[in-house]
């Protein structure tokens, strides 16, 4: 092995250890709930953001506060709310004097989304006009407040919860605001032996206390990592087969004819291939394997495929439709 390769093997090594010291204080608090938690250092590691659906006492908003303080990054937690408006998440003006010469000025003040680690807390409880506030600091780091632009810190993570029972005075999120998020993570119930280790742990005084394990410099060193991660062409090839296969007018595939309405964008087979190259890091490995695109491809899909009213009817939902491509498609060559 060349002094290169050597030397991003033995950093690997070393911030793959920070990771696992990571996820150790997470499980401190969070009990369980282990594919969820590694879908968000996934997201994080792959430089996007994640969106989480659960019901009410999941822990969603507890995983993500957790997530947050064991980083030693800036956090804010955004309450969304119908009445919230975009200055309340990027900011806003004022008319400030200077003391000195008496002249008036404006001055921005920045909102909560200038942090590294944003809590978008029910992002469906509030209006479409502040839901978009959010598109430009997702997809471009920065924000535009009159005729100048301000840049974000990195990194920047985004992770927005939503409630899929109580839909009253909720504003669905437009399917394109969606695809901005890399991975749809659903949070399901837990296990009984998991159940009642989380009835122990909450129903006591001890509380566990946290440290900061990882830095933001740290952090930003791993994404760049995850673009260094090989891949061979037939599985970017079987990524494509993939996300082409999703597309009910041009697939072959009937039971997509059947089911689905619209087909996943390009921007699915790029968040397929980053979230599977950052699987692999997470897991210390420098080449992504058939498995990592497997573990991935049902958050990426998820948001991205929309099933008809006829599928909805017969409970056929987008993870069938990803399952069911999995399991047919064969990688090229095999």
């Amino acid at each position: 092995m060349d002094k290169e390769l050597q030397r991003i093997a033995d950093e690997v090594e070393m911030l793959s250890g920070k990771l696992s010291a990571l996820k150790q204080e997470i499980g401190k608090v969070i009990i369980g709930q282990e594919e969820t938690v590694s879908q968000l250092l996934i997201t994080f590691l792959a430089g996007g953001h994640a969106l989480l659906e659960g019901v009410p006492g999941l822990a969603k908003t507890l995983m993500i506060r957790t997530l947050a303080n064991a980083i030693d990054l800036k956090f804010k937690r955004i309450q969304f709310t119908p009445d919230l408006m975009p200055s309340d998440i990027i900011g806003t003006e004022v008319l400030e004097e200077d003391h000195t010469t008496g002249k008036k000025f404006f001055k921005f003040n920045k909102g909560p989304i200038f942090s590294n680690i944003i809590l978008a807390d029910e992002i469906n409880r509030t209006p479409p006009k502040t839901q978009a506030a959010l598109l430009e600091a997702m997809q471009e780091f920065e924000v535009t407040y009159g005729d100048k632009t301000y840049p974000l810190d990195k990194p920047f993570f985004i992770l927005a919860t939503q409630n899929p029972i109580e839909q009253s005075g909720t504003f669905v999120l437009p399917e394109a605001q969606q695809d901005r998020f890399l991975l749809y993570i659903k949070i399901g119930y837990p296990t009984q032996k998991d159940e009642e280790a989380i009835l122990k742990a909450t129903t006591s005084t001890f509380k566990k206390k946290l440290n900061k394990v990882i830095s933001g410099d740290d952090i930003v060193r791993l994404q760049q990592l995850v673009r260094e991660v090989s891949i061979s062409d037939a599985l970017i090839s079987f990524v494509s087969d993939i996300i082409r296969a999703t597309r009910p007018e041009t697939t072959t595939n009937a039971y997509v004819k059947d089911w689905v309405d619209w087909g996943a964008g390009p921007r699915a087979g790029q968040a397929m291939i980053l979230t599977a190259k950052a699987n692999a890091l997470l897991e210390g490995r420098l080449a992504v394997t058939l498995n990592d695109i497997k573990s991935v491809a049902l958050p990426v899909l998820r948001h991205r495929v929309l099933v008809n009213f006829r599928a909805e009817a017969e409970g056929i939902t987008s993870d069938k439709v990803a399952s069911h491509l999995l399991n047919t498609i064969q990688i090229k060559g095999k």
